[in-house]
């Protein structure tokens, strides 16, 4: 009896490890403009929301330890109205190994200023993917979720939309709370529109290169000169897209991380190949063209 007691136990044990959570969050809370607020209370928070990212699954999928996506949270404070509510906004960020290197590639690089919450000091943030429950656990949700849905996109094509569609549902379950960032009306620059664009037909070619970009790309470029020859091959698509959208947020926010590491990468081409994927990145991404100028140089 006490033998199967013990195997049950380890049985146990090694599906609590097949199970790994998804995230490894790094979070850092900060209220350098508000002076009622203790540190004591600051730390508190910011290891609730770092046990919430950390310790739930968002997913049915099991990760290994060095699997987990790498991300962080830059939360600050602007004010507290002594009790349960504050204002804030965040600076959310997450990345992917590149095959065979010790560089991590940046996935989401994205402000958030309406980052407002209700939070009582000592109480837990709870979970749930079909009730909102708090404007905190909705927006820790929503973004868990986008950022593991980048992160699918980077290994297969067009493998976030199961994500991103669950942070849809977030969405659809905040509207209601009266929280600013989760409607069309509250801004262009929002959590409804980058979830909007990111499922909307009109981006699959975004999305497309981001898969072609890491896996046959970046992934490839430690071993031989395919990479280069992938990441060069995939461009021309993003020209597909409707010119008109390209001030939306989420190619703004896409190519507002990547520009200077895309410049670095196809420096290493030579230089008839350079003003080549210059004219097609400037065309892309007017946005960041003086990033790029440096491709046009010896």
């Amino acid at each position: 009896m006490i033998k199967r007691i013990f195997g049950l136990l380890v049985l146990l044990m090694g599906l609590g490890k097949l199970q790994a959570q998804e995230l490894n969050a790094r979070v850092t809370v900060l209220a350098p403009q508000v002076s009622n607020i203790s540190k004591p209370t600051i730390d508190a928070l910011q290891k609730t929301i770092r046990d919430f990212l950390n310790n739930n699954k968002f997913s049915n999928e099991s990760y290994k330890p060095q699997e987990r996506i790498e991300c962080s949270f830059v939360i600050t404070i602007n004010s507290w109205d002594g009790g349960s509510g504050y204002t804030a906004e965040a600076q959310i960020q997450s990345s992917r190994p590149v095959f065979n290197s010790s560089y991590n590639s940046t996935l989401l690089n994205m402000s958030d200023k309406n980052f407002d919450f209700n939070y009582l000091d000592g109480s837990t943030i709870d979970f749930s993917d079909q009730n909102y429950i708090s404007n905190i656990s909705a927006l820790l949700t929503y973004y868990a979720y986008t950022i593991i849905g980048m992160d699918k996109d980077s290994f297969s094509k067009m493998g976030g939309t199961p994500f991103y569609k669950k942070a849809q549902n977030i969405i659809n379950l905040a509207q209601a709370s009266g929280n600013t960032g989760w409607r069309a009306a509250d801004g262009l620059r929002n959590r409804f529109w980058f979830n909007e664009n990111v499922l909307n037909p009109i981006f699959s070619e975004l999305r497309s290169f981001i898969y072609s970009y890491h896996l046959s790309g970046l992934d490839q470029l430690t071993d031989n000169d395919k990479g280069l020859t992938q990441i060069m091959a995939a461009l021309p698509a993003l020209q597909q897209m409707d010119k008109q959208k390209l001030g939306s947020i989420f190619p703004n926010v896409y190519f507002a991380s990547k520009a200077e590491e895309l410049t670095n990468v196809l420096s290493k081409l030579n230089g008839q190949e350079r003003i080549k994927a210059y004219n097609m990145l400037a065309e892309i991404d007017p946005a960041n063209i003086g990033k790029y100028e440096v491709l046009k140089k010896n």
